[in-house]
C-alpha cells in the first residue's frame, strides 16, 4: 500500500467518535453504537478503495452494516483488509466513563487474523519490554522478565487489565508478587496500546479479553514497536465450529505479532471520552474538536492530530466533518 490510507481513515474515525460522542451518558447502548457504525460506514465509503472488512460488528445476518466480509470504499484504488471497532467502550460512552474510542485498522490481502468473535488471552508489552514476554510461561515469570528488561522493582510495575470475576486468580497471583494493578470496566484496545506511552503509566497488559480486540491492538503495536501474544479461549463447541469457520485449526496455538498482523498496517484511533489514551470529543458551539492518533508500520509515523470540525459547513458526513 503506497498510499497512508491512515491518514483518510481518520476521518472514519472522527466521524464515528462525533457521533457517539453526542449520545454519551444517555444509557442508550444500541443508540451510541449504530450513531457510531452509521458514520463511520458513510465515511469509509467516501475512500477511494477496495475494501473488505474482516472484523467487525459480526456476522452479515446478526449485523446489517459494517459485518464481516462487506465490501467498503468507491470500489477503486488498493485492496484493503480492515479490522473496525467503530465504538469500543459502548457501555463506557452510553453511560458517560473513561476510555470509550473509535478504532480502525488497515492491512493488505492476508495482512489481519480474521479472528472469531471469542476470547483471547493476551499479554501486551511498550518497546521496552518487547521480546522477553511469553504467553506459555506463568504470569509471575513474565513479570520478573519485564521487571528486569526496565530495571524496576516490582512495585514500581503497573499491570492493567478488565475487572471481571474470571481474572481473581490472575490479581492474586499479580499481587503476590506487589505489583499495582488499574481494573478498566472496558476498552482493552486503549488499555493495550497505552503500553506503548510513556505518560500512561501502564506497563503491560494481561488477561482474557475480545479476539477481535487483539488483533486491532496487534495492529497498533505494530506500528509503535510494542509486542503482543494472543491464544484463543472457548467456552463450548459452538464457539470452536465459528473458529473452524475461518481457518482456525489449532485451537492451543499461542499467536505473536506477525501472526496477528502482519506485512504493512495502519492504524488509527478518535477518543470519544477522555481516557489514558486519547482525549475525547470535547463540543463548543457551532462545532467540536477531536483528538485522533494515526500509525503507519511501514515508516514508524505516529501522528497525534487535534482536529477542529464546523458543523455549519455542507461536505460533511451526516451533519459532521469529513
Amino acid at each position: 500500500m503506497d498510499r497512508n490510507l491512515a491518514l483518510e481513515s481518520v476521518r472514519a474515525t472522527e466521524a464515528a467518535a462525533i457521533a457517539a460522542a453526542r449520545t454519551v451518558g444517555l444509557g442508550d447502548e444500541k443508540l451510541s453504537d449504530q450513531a457510531a457504525v452509521s458514520a463511520m460506514r458513510t465515511s469509509f465509503n467516501r475512500i477511494a478503495m477496495k475494501g473488505k472488512v474482516v472484523i467487525g460488528e459480526g456476522e452479515r445476518d446478526q449485523a446489517p452494516m459494517l459485518y464481516i466480509g462487506e465490501s467498503l470504499g468507491t470500489g477503486e484504488g488498493p485492496e484493503v483488509e480492515i479490522a473496525i471497532d467503530p465504538l469500543e467502550g459502548t457501555t463506557i460512552c452510553a453511560h458517560g466513563m473513561s476510555n470509550s474510542i473509535s478504532v480502525a485498522a488497515l492491512s493488505g490481502p492476508g495482512g489481519l487474523l480474521n479472528a472469531p468473535d471469542v476470547y483471547m488471552k493476551k499479554i501486551a508489552v511498550g518497546p521496552e519490554a518487547s521480546g522477553v514476554v511469553d504467553l506459555r510461561e506463568s504470569t509471575s515469570w513474565n513479570l520478573r522478565r519485564i521487571a528486569e528488561k526496565k530495571k524496576c522493582r516490582f512495585n514500581e510495575l503497573t499491570v492493567v487489565m478488565l475487572n471481571r470475576p474470571r481474572h481473581e486468580a490472575l490479581m492474586a497471583e499479580v499481587r503476590e508478587l506487589g505489583c499495582r494493578i488499574r481494573l478498566i470496566q472496558d476498552g482493552d484496545v486503549s488499555a493495550g496500546i497505552a503500553v506503548c506511552e510513556p505518560d500512561s503509566g501502564i506497563d503491560v497488559l494481561l488477561g482474557t479479553g475480545g479476539a477481535p480486540e487483539g488483533v486491532i491492538t496487534a495492529a497498533a503495536l505494530k506500528c509503535m514497536g510494542g509486542e503482543i501474544q494472543g491464544q484463543l479461549t472457548f467456552r463450548d463447541e459452538a464457539e470452536k465450529e465459528r473458529a473452524r469457520a475461518l481457518g482456525i485449526k489449532d485451537f492451543d496455538r499461542v499467536y505473536g505479532m506477525t501472526d496477528l498482523a502482519r506485512g504493512e498496517v495502519m492504524f488509527s484511533a478518535t477518543g470519544v471520552t477522555t481516557g489514558t489514551f486519547l482525549r475525547g470529543v470535547n463540543f463548543y458551539s457551532g462545532g467540536c474538536r477531536t483528538y485522533s492518533i494515526v500509525m503507519r508500520s511501514k515508516s514508524g509515523t505516529i501522528r497525534h492530530l487535534v482536529s477542529d470540525h464546523r458543523f455549519d459547513r455542507k461536505d460533511g458526513i451526516l451533519g459532521f466533518p469529513a
